[in-house]
């Protein structure tokens, strides 16, 4: 045992000096705050046209790649998952099924790098290949109204700005022209005219991500097939409306729900669930008029609307944070005082809903991992029980004039399945598109449910999935999972990679923070501005239960946050740095003093707020896991990522962070910043790749706590 731990200590001593030999290039900028200095030390990264910068990010991912090589069982996460994949056969995404009854759906077989595009006539029929996207990635499909035609969204690299091609569905034809700078699998779709001879996208004026123009000032484009795709009817946008002062960090995008709507429905899209809204006669916009009016703003609190004839739908957050399900008359549209359908439940909050032709289908959820569906009928509430308990419940209909209904229930340790509920029967038929799979390596996996209490007295929801053999004796290695933004929440689903650390003897927790949706808007706003700092005293707090209960212990506990969920990851290690053995910030958001500066830091000034404003720059500061890093502090192994082609975290975000943290840290404990060269946020890359990354995560994290498998030996090459 004492050569292991010396040959270990080697390994780690060489990790220190190896860095210290490479230390990242800095030039400092103070900058005055309303009376306050900030020293930035390392704002050259964020131009990415420094070579010194590009160099020195890329040595320290080859760096790391030589430290990850020597950890045994490095990729025993990725094998396994493509274990699993094969097992399954293949995996269905992005389904969708026309008014007709066509379904258009990718599928990936375990073997293929990417998803390929298919189609069938309707649910029993055979199976016919669309489109092979051989080395891109699908991000989005849309068949049009009738299903006669389908437009492909094509990215590649992980980068979220695609092109879109259209193919003809009967003979298999592409037409000639591609569409570029769209974004459509994240920013406003595809929506169809009535007459399948075009649509509306959003075009991107600037796409290169290194530029502070990047996003600014799109547009939404009516496309007519086989036209000149470069010569863009810029339909809804501050340009050709000037008079609706849209600014420049908003998307406007289309709305379309249904081919025989009277209205077309525009929308500013920024990191908001409220935002601003406007409506226009479709015949008015078909005929080249662009008299968009007002149809609501964000002080409404109007959320997930949908046309029904001259009905209005929508979820409201208007002094009801649960939201209550509601209706309005669109041409003396009341969103105030409109008529409540279903009033706001006290511990449940609804999620989503759909309109078919028997009534309104809705679903809610309890602390964000207990689902249940309802129907509204005939002015009353019918509650539908499910096939078996829900974490997570999703609805899919045909529309208003059709009775057909698809729910679609998943678990942490429920493989997702589809059923066609019948409504006369109060039945549901299976109706998978995929095979249903055993997996009885996982069936010892157990989920409890926790509600731990915070400092300040609130109830945290805390998921934590582990063996049911495990022993509560401090000693299981423990993974902290925490986002908590946007009022989004961590719904459960059928969490393979968690299963895998479970059966490793390990347990995993995912920390349902403030700033997350799990409890309604009330939630949400506990993490938000100025309360962001509840997001990672949620997360101490609930690391500290679990502690004190004698599941794990600091020197077991790692701590994982991507994207936004780097402002609670990286605070809270900043924070309590004695608490944590190890830290995980993928593609996070680190520098939020300087984030607005970032292609995507405009759009997300209403969630976090603006360094030009007094009250929000402390909030701000509050929240920069970068500036919190102090010197001579010792601080957990931590591993930091990041996507070159990550438009949303732009890469400096992590490196800053990554070098800072390196400079400072005290501890030898390892430091590892590594960027995917092929990646940009984690999306639109193909699955192997994202295993790959999650395989480095987890044998990093199970290395720094401890687990025998994964610590390097005599027989690591030094």
């Amino acid at each position: 045992m004492k050569g292991i731990i010396f040959i270990v200590a080697i390994f780690l001593f060489g990790i220190t000096k190896a860095q210290l030999t490479n230390a990242a290039p800095s030039q400092p900028v103070s900058t005055n705050y309303f009376g306050n200095t900030v020293i930035d030390e390392y704002r050259n990264f964020e131009n990415l046209k420094d070579t010194k910068v590009l160099d020195w990010m890329q040595s320290q991912t080859d760096y790391t790649n030589t430290i990850l090589i020597k950890i045994p069982n490095r990729n025993y996460y990725v094998e396994q998952r493509l274990e699993l994949d094969k097992r399954q056969g293949y995996s269905i995404l992005d389904f969708k099924i026309t008014n007709n009854n066509k379904y258009f759906y990718l599928k990936k077989n375990a073997d293929e790098k990417t998803a390929k595009v298919y189609y069938r006539a309707n649910f029993n029929e055979q199976e016919e290949l669309l489109y092979d996207p051989y080395d891109y990635v699908v991000t989005l499909i849309s068949p049009s109204w009738d299903g006669s035609k389908l437009a492909i969204s094509l990215s590649e690299k992980g980068k979220e700005i695609s092109k879109i091609i259209v193919m003809e569905v009967k003979s298999k034809n592409i037409y000639p022209q591609t569409i570029t700078q769209a974004n459509p699998g994240s920013v406003g779709g595809i929506k169809w005219l009535e007459d399948n001879s075009g649509f509306f996208y959003v075009y991107y004026p600037v796409v290169d991500i290194t530029s502070n123009a990047f996003g600014k000032d799109t547009q939404s484009i009516l496309y007519k097939i086989g036209e000149d795709p470069n010569k863009r009817n810029d339909i809804f946008s501050n340009t050709v409306n000037p008079d609706l002062k849209i600014s420049n960090d908003v998307a406007p995008a289309i709305l379309a729900f249904n081919s025989d709507d009277q209205y077309y429905i525009g929308m500013l899209v920024d990191a908001e669930d409220f935002r601003r809204t406007f409506i226009i006669r479709k015949k008015d916009l078909l005929k080249g008029q662009k008299n968009w009016t007002p149809l609501y703003d964000k002080n409404d609190k109007v959320y997930y609307i949908r046309l029904s004839g001259d009905d209005l739908y929508f979820l409201s957050g208007y002094n009801s944070p649960n939201y209550k399900l509601c209706k309005t008359n669109i041409k003396q549209p009341n969103f105030k005082n409109p008529q409540i359908l279903v009033s706001e439940k006290k511990d449940e909050v609804i999620k989503g809903y759909t309109i078919n032709k028997d009534g309104i289908y809705f679903t809610t959820t309890k602390n964000g991992v207990e689902a249940k569906l309802y129907l509204y009928k005939d002015g009353k509430e019918i509650a539908i029980k499910l096939p078996y308990a829900s974490g997570n419940v999703n609805l899919q209909s045909k529309g208003k004039d059709f009775s057909d209904i698809w729910i679609t229930c998943s678990g942490w340790t429920n493989e997702e399945q589809r059923f066609r509920y019948d409504l006369e029967n109060n039945s549901f038929i299976p109706e998978n598109l995929t095979p249903v799979t055993e997996y009885p390596e996982f069936k010892d996996i157990v989920v409890e449910e926790l509600s731990v209490k915070s400092e300040d007295g609130q109830d945290i929801p805390l998921s934590l999935i582990y063996n049911k053999n495990l022993v509560k004796n401090g000693t299981a290695p423990t993974l902290i999972d925490a986002y908590g933004a946007y009022g989004i929440s961590r719904s459960p689903f059928f969490a393979k990679t968690y299963l895998l650390w479970a059966n490793q003897g390990g347990m995993v927790a995912i920390a349902h923070v403030r700033g997350g949706g799990e409890k309604g808007e009330k939630w949400h706003l506990g993490g938000y501005k100025d309360t962001k700092a509840n997001s990672w005293k949620d997360l101490i707090d609930c690391t500290e239960y679990l502690i004190k209960e004698n599941y794990t212990s600091k020197d077991k506990t790692a701590i994982w946050g991507t994207s936004a969920g780097g402002i609670a990851v990286g605070r809270a290690m900043a924070e309590r740095p004695d608490l944590f053995k190890a830290a995980i910030v993928e593609v996070g958001m680190t520098n939020m003093l300087r984030f607005e500066n970032t292609p995507n830091g405009e759009g997300n000034i209403k969630e976090f707020g603006t360094a030009t404003n007094p009250n929000d720059f402390k909030a701000l500061l509050g929240m920069d896991a970068y500036q919190h890093i102090k010197n001579g502090v010792k601080y957990p192994a931590t591993f930091i990522t990041g996507g070159i082609n990550d438009n949303r975290v732009i890469v400096w975000q992590p490196a800053k962070f990554a070098a800072k943290l390196m400079a400072n840290n005290a501890s030898t404990n390892p430091i590892l910043l590594k960027i995917d060269y092929e990646g940009g946020h984690g999306n639109n890359i193909p699955l192997s790749q994202r295993y790959a990354g999650l395989s480095d995560i987890f044998a990093f994290t199970l290395w720094q706590l401890g687990h025998p498998d994964y610590q390097p030996n005599e027989n690591t090459k030094q």
